[in-house]
């Protein structure tokens, strides 16, 4: 069983930065793949980045891969994300995830273990 907890969330004004924090109970952190997706209200929770057990790998959302960093810190049981320029359009509920396969990290159903989120709010 691993327990998920989001920090980092908040207000922020257009063109600002975030540094999400997920941080993961248990001693098995290290074997999950991590993902954060987002998800805006009345829309499908989506990816924005996820990376592979060890952090060699990364991936992104094809329209997130230059304002967003993925990376984790397996010794503190942690994934971070950055965004830089946000936009209104980036407010959402964002979560992270864990999964057990190395397949399909761009989906949800691929995950087993969700943390409950962290609202970010983009004012313009």
């Amino acid at each position: 069983q691993v327990q998920l907890v989001e920090s980092g969330g908040g207000l922020v004004q257009a063109g600002g930065s975030l540094r999400l924090s997920c941080t993961a109970s248990g001693r098995t952190f290290s074997i999950y793949a991590m993902g954060w997706f987002r998800q805006a209200p009345g829309k499908e929770r989506e990816l924005v980045a996820a990376s592979s057990s060890g952090g060699s790998r990364t991936y992104y959302a094809d329209s997130l891969k230059g304002p967003c960093t993925i990376s984790r810190d397996n010794a503190k049981n942690t994934v971070y994300l950055r965004i830089n320029s946000l936009r209104p359009e980036d407010t959402a509920v964002y979560y992270c995830a864990a999964s057990p396969s190395t397949q399909r990290l761009g989906s949800p159903t691929s995950y087993i273990y969700w943390g409950p989120g962290t609202q970010v709010t983009v004012s313009s």
